[in-house]
């Protein structure tokens, strides 16, 4: 079971669950959940091999790593947590992983907020995940890691969600590393799938303006599927709820709100 923690509000039976991107862990939603436990329900949760998930407390961690295989760990967490249904919020490859598991399990999902989301890897992006495949051997994974963060993260505003990432991807073993990294071979067919197909819950895209990689692929998508919307944050990078913490919160609090005022 991965590592996961609850905050159970007094009067709200809204959940709301947390997803963080590859290298990253639950502390890198330290700055929403004091904002969001007083409306909500919050669970945060370690991905396999990061944070407090790490492979010597289970078996589980031992099987090849899919987007299916992980995103049935996120399932059994929330079957054990007993939460029927919630509110989803993810950062990057977080993002990929609530998209899947509302095509697998859309009766748990309520509505979906993706920051800094994945739905299209450009020349650039795609370029950089070959040269990892090719060095991922012989190449320490920080310095790949590292490598990767400046790329998607350049500028200086970026610094700080940049060294937080880093920092929190040293706590991560070579072999987990790997495993990870194997997780792009699927990636291409997976994303081409949700561009095509547009799922039926309430979706919001939270982007930086800077967000050079992935920005123009959600703007494009964002034009065709009808329950989507996008908020552009300006002066900010890949992961706004690090750079830009308080206009995250209000949009996502508000957005989730207005939803339920809506039912």
């Amino acid at each position: 079971m991965l590592y996961h923690n609850t905050y159970v509000h007094k009067t709200s039976s809204e959940w709301v669950t947390f997803i963080h991107g590859a290298g990253g862990s639950s502390t890198i939603w330290f700055k929403q959940v004091r904002e969001f436990k007083k409306h909500f329900n919050v669970l945060i949760l370690d991905l396999r091999g990061h944070g407090r998930s790490k492979p010597s407390i289970g078996k589980l961690f031992k099987n090849e790593y899919t987007f299916d295989v992980v995103t049935k760990d996120i399932i059994e967490v929330l079957q054990h947590v007993k939460i029927k249904k919630s509110h989803f919020i993810g950062i990057s490859l977080g993002s990929i992983l609530i998209r899947n598991l509302a095509e697998q399990k859309p009766e748990l999902v309520k509505s979906m907020v993706l920051g800094g989301a994945i739905l299209k890897l450009n020349f650039r992006s795609q370029l950089l995940m070959k040269l990892g495949n090719i060095f991922k051997s012989i190449v320490p994974y920080m310095l790949l890691y590292k490598l990767f963060a400046f790329i998607i993260m350049p500028k200086k505003n970026h610094k700080k969600s940049r060294l937080l990432f880093i920092n929190e991807a040293k706590k991560l073993y070579q072999k987990e590393f790997l495993k990870w990294f194997k997780l792009t071979s699927e990636i291409n067919p997976l994303l081409r799938f949700f561009r095509a197909k547009e799922i039926k819950k309430p979706t919001l895209y939270i982007m930086g303006a800077e967000d050079h990689l992935f920005l123009p692929s959600i703007k494009r998508v964002v034009k065709n599927h009808l329950n989507s919307t996008l908020y552009v944050i300006e002066k900010c990078g890949h992961v706004v709820n690090v750079e830009q913490p308080t206009v995250f919160n209000t949009k996502t609090i508000d957005f989730i709100t207005s939803l339920k005022s809506n039912q």
